[in-house]
């Protein structure tokens, strides 16, 4: 195939370092402040070129001692707490008051001590501290234990700008979903110098589909079928729950998939740069992590949907099935090069739907590059039908979460005979929630029941 060069795009409009504004449109160069707030589109960037958004967490050495950020933290009560009105299929998590002491934390950790409530109805909870699991411009994920369960947890720290509400824990709030990293706690603290940090209680899953996919990949092997498939329907239905309240996650990334090996379920995480995103209202384009960046965010389009995290899958089932990214760009408008020596040159239309701003242009025609020859022979004509799906310029024209979760690609975990390969059962995929599915088309909803076990 064909190596282009991003130069050639230079007639189409203003090349920045992540993306291209439309002809006209002078150039902003991206924030590059701290975590995303819920009062505006603030984020950070990353220096790794395969992770823009801030949510890329490098795995740490188990032996890393904790920052220390964690020693000499007062837990105030929270000042702002969240009012919103949940729906009824949502959960509310309880915001502690506490402190934090020095205590015989495991592995010369710290025991981080929560309270709530007065009198009777106080509760404490202790947290011995273990181990740094993930760090990055948005503070430290950390390893924990539940002194009084005795449940292993991960504990978020992330500084609080104390103008806003944070949108992650807003967010978090709202979401209850088999397929989704639960939310069980949260306090704030202070430190001497009067700084407020977030501290976020999640269920901990022990391992993500980025490091089993890099894991087979190692050992030049293929991830087998059956977790392919098992991987990307969980992530289609956590999408599909939240779409359906306008949350967009916008980092869909093999690194914020988490998955239980003893049973392969899928857990969607890292809520950083989630938004509710309403029509009308501007968002910022310089999101998402390269790799899993839809094309009208690498044009500049601040009116995208949550289409956007559905290019994302594309991207993400596509690589399990090659064993490396689909569009490894160098840049944002590298990016796009590699999109288009796949797709080919965008029509005129598919322009326009990703970027209206987009009126007149000039651009060599690439013709796209059969899906069967970017693939393997071997691979199943469904699969690749399913990523062509997907991965459509136009965003209107890609599959919904939902839609994507009927096809026929994964019509074997809908038969109840299928098990893993170690002859376990499949995790839960139907156990579909009170109002799951309510605003679903009732042809989508019949296609996504399971078939009836054969007498």
């Amino acid at each position: 195939m064909e190596r282009l060069k991003a130069p050639f795009l230079g007639s189409f409009g203003t090349k920045t370092s992540e993306g291209i504004t439309a002809p006209g449109v002078a150039a902003k160069k991206p924030k590059q402040q701290g975590p995303v707030a819920a009062g505006g589109e603030v984020i950070a960037a990353s220096t790794n070129p395969a992770n823009v958004g801030m949510s890329h967490i490098p795995q740490a050495a188990p032996q890393e001692a904790l920052p220390q950020g964690m020693k000499g933290l007062n837990l105030r009560p929270d000042e702002a707490r969240f009012q919103q009105a949940l729906q009824p299929d949502m959960v509310s998590s309880q915001v502690f008051e506490g402190r934090v002491v020095e205590g015989e934390g495991r592995s010369g950790g710290h025991v981080i001590t929560a309270t709530a409530g007065n009198g009777a109805s106080k509760q404490t909870y202790n947290y011995a501290t273990e181990r740094i699991v993930g760090n990055g411009s948005f503070g430290v994920v950390f390893q924990a234990t539940c002194l009084e369960t005795a449940e292993t947890v991960a504990i978020k720290k992330v500084l609080q700008d104390k103008r806003f509400k944070n949108r992650e824990l807003q967010i978090m709030k709202m979401v209850n979903h088999p397929n989704i990293v639960r939310l069980k706690q949260c306090f704030y603290s202070t430190t001497e110098k009067d700084e407020t940090y977030l501290h976020l209680v999640l269920e901990f899953v022990p391992d993500t589909v980025y490091r089993i996919s890099k894991s087979y990949s190692k050992n030049n092997q293929r991830m087998p079928p059956i977790f392919v498939k098992l991987y990307t329907y969980q992530m289609c239905r956590a999408l599909g729950h939240i779409h359906k309240y306008g949350i967009c996650h916008r980092d869909i990334k093999p690194q914020n998939l988490l998955v239980n090996t003893e049973n392969h379920q899928l857990k969607l995480c890292d809520f950083g740069s989630a938004k509710v995103l309403i029509k009308g209202e501007p968002n910022i384009s310089y999101i998402c992590s390269r790799y899993y960046r839809a094309p009208e965010l690498i044009f500049g389009a601040t009116d995208y949907t949550s289409a956007i995290d559905v290019w994302s899958v594309g991207c993400v089932l596509a690589e399990l099935m090659l064993g490396q990214p689909m569009f490894p760009g160098e840049s944002g408008v590298d990016q796009l090069v590699e999109i288009i020596k796949v797709l080919g040159t965008p029509t005129k239309e598919e322009i326009h739907a990703m970027n209206p701003n987009y009126t007149e242009f000039k651009f060599p025609q690439i013709k796209p590059h059969p899906w069967t020859k970017v693939f393997s022979k071997r691979m199943p004509p469904d699969a690749i039908d399913l990523v062509s799906r997907l991965l459509q310029y136009a965003p209107q024209k890609r599959y919904s979460a939902y839609q994507a979760m009927t096809h026929p690609f994964f019509d074997e975990l809908r038969d109840p005979a299928t098990l893993l390969p170690n002859g376990k059962a499949l995790p839960p995929l139907f156990n579909w929630l009170p109002g799951e599915l309510d605003e679903v088309p009732a042809d989508i909803v019949a296609k996504l029941q399971p078939r009836a076990a054969s007498s």
